[in-house]
């Protein structure tokens, strides 16, 4: 549920939907989500100074929370060759 929002959520963000890699690694009491997107998306996933991540993460909390669970996300950059 928690990651088909934040998909929801980041797609809504970015050009090219189809390269939205959202992967959920759960344990016991966490979840990471580690996000992989196109390139030329990554500025607007991240916003200025951080702000739509932060504001993202924000949500992740807020949700996860509820559930009594903890969670992170990572946003994952290729590197350039």
């Amino acid at each position: 549920m928690i990651k088909e929002m934040l998909e929801t959520v980041i797609k809504s963000m970015v050009d090219k939907e189809e390269k939205v890699n959202l992967t959920e690694v759960s344990g016991a009491n966490i979840s990471n989500y580690e996000l992989i997107v196109d390139d030329n998306d990554i500025g607007k996933v991240l916003g200025k100074q951080g702000r739509n991540i932060n504001a993202i993460r924000t949500i992740l909390t807020a949700a996860s929370t509820k559930k009594g669970h903890k969670s992170n996300l990572e946003v994952i950059i290729p590197k350039k060759q």
